[in-house]
């Protein structure tokens, strides 16, 4: 998180792995805290949600440079704040089923949590999928 804060460049592959971890991360602390299928679909229908409203735009001066094959980002600590976010809802959820282990079962409480997993997955999935619109949409170059 604390190198996207300044401008850099990546490679689509790391472009990707990365917000796929944190969604992979979001999903395990679902799946490991509710296991359930409407936990999942909270899930799922906020990081949609999210990815849904903030459209196709990629941050202000990214951009895709084709003869690197590598996209360059400005620096932002949004990323750092989402992964803190997920890690501290993780441990938060964590210590409050420690404490009262019958929320596990309430409902209210699983779709909550679910959701705001959910939230995060979507912020980083948009991202990606922003960054990678980029890429399609810089000019090809024509065979000479």
């Amino acid at each position: 998180g604390l190198r996207q804060s300044r401008p850099h460049d990546i490679s689509p592959v790391r472009a990707t792995l990365l917000p796929l971890a944190m969604l992979l991360l979001a999903l395990a602390g679902v799946l490991g805290s509710f296991a359930s299928l409407g936990a999942l679909a909270a899930w799922a229908a906020a990081m949609l949600a999210v990815v849904a409203l903030r459209g196709p735009r990629a941050a202000a001066g990214a951009r895709w440079r084709p003869g690197e094959a590598r996209f360059h980002q400005p620096g932002s600590w949004l990323p750092m704040a989402l992964m803190m976010g997920i890690f501290t809802t993780k441990f938060v959820v964590g210590a409050t089923l420690a404490l009262h282990p019958a929320l596990a079962r309430s409902t209210a409480f699983a779709l909550g949590v679910a959701a705001l997993y959910g939230l995060f997955s979507g912020a980083f999935a948009a991202g990606a999928l922003a960054l990678h619109r980029l890429r399609g949409a810089a000019p090809q170059a024509q065979p000479a």
